[in-house]
């Protein structure tokens, strides 16, 4: 099975409109920027979008923010997209704000083919409404279902042509677990390597996950925020 594409436009040739898609990455570390411009591009709408975050404006999941391409974000944390904050105020975006601990849990479970969970995150405030609760040890608990997506889209610092996938340091975050809980898993990499140049051990996603792989450009690599130290000297 050839599990390498050309590029993003036609990595992404058969994601639809109303697809779900879970997006890898943590802040703007490990972000499928590649993939992203290709969703821009191609002008999918109507999507349900799950990611650490909704990028920032103007860049990262921010692009398809901007051009009202994503219908529902399930996020964990936002703060730094005010066009996030004003399409969410004005009733335009639906968004599901989840512990991200919960978020990064039931994206895990997912990949593990595990159905569902019970944490104490969210217990007594409006994530537990509608939820099933239950007792264990003198503790109330939520039940939480696992999260699964049409298309897994992240991006590694390294892959080889058979899928198998190297991230490095916090772009691990969220990427690993996505990749596995994925109908089908997109993997763009800095670079592709062929069958034998990673070493086993190494490995931190396995081929078998990843349907499809490429070798992205450009990549920005932006800092999210910023935050200098005054001199006072």
């Amino acid at each position: 099975m050839n599990k390498v594409f050309a590029d993003a436009d036609s990595a992404i040739h058969d994601i639809p409109d109303g697809a779900t898609l879970m997006l890898g990455g943590f802040g703007l570390n490990g972000i499928p920027e590649n993939t992203i411009a290709a969703l821009v591009k191609k002008g999918i709408k109507e999507l349900t979008c799950i990611s650490n975050n909704a990028g920032v404006d103007g860049f990262g999941l921010g692009l398809l923010l901007q051009t009202r391409q994503i219908k529902k974000m399930m996020s964990s944390y936002v703060g730094e997209n005010a066009e996030f904050e004003r399409q969410l105020l004005s009733g335009e975006l639906e968004v599901d704000l989840l512990p991200q601990g919960t978020l990064a849990t039931r994206i895990q479970m997912a990949g593990m083919g595990i159905p569902a969970f019970f944490t104490p995150a969210g217990y007594g405030t409006e994530i537990a409404n509608g939820k099933e609760t239950r007792e264990f040890n003198g503790k109330m608990y939520l039940m939480e279902h696992a999260l699964h997506a049409e298309f897994a889209i992240v991006k590694a610092w390294k892959g080889d042509t058979q899928g198998n996938l190297v991230f490095r340091k916090t772009t691990r975050n969220f990427s690993t677990s996505m990749a596995k809980a994925g109908d089908i898993t997109i993997a763009e990499v800095e670079h592709l390597v062929q069958p034998g140049e990673i070493d086993p051990d190494d490995v931190h996603v396995a081929g078998v996950y990843v349907h499809r792989i490429f070798q992205g450009k450009d990549y920005e690599k932006r800092i999210e925020r910023k935050t200098v130290r005054l001199n006072t000297n």
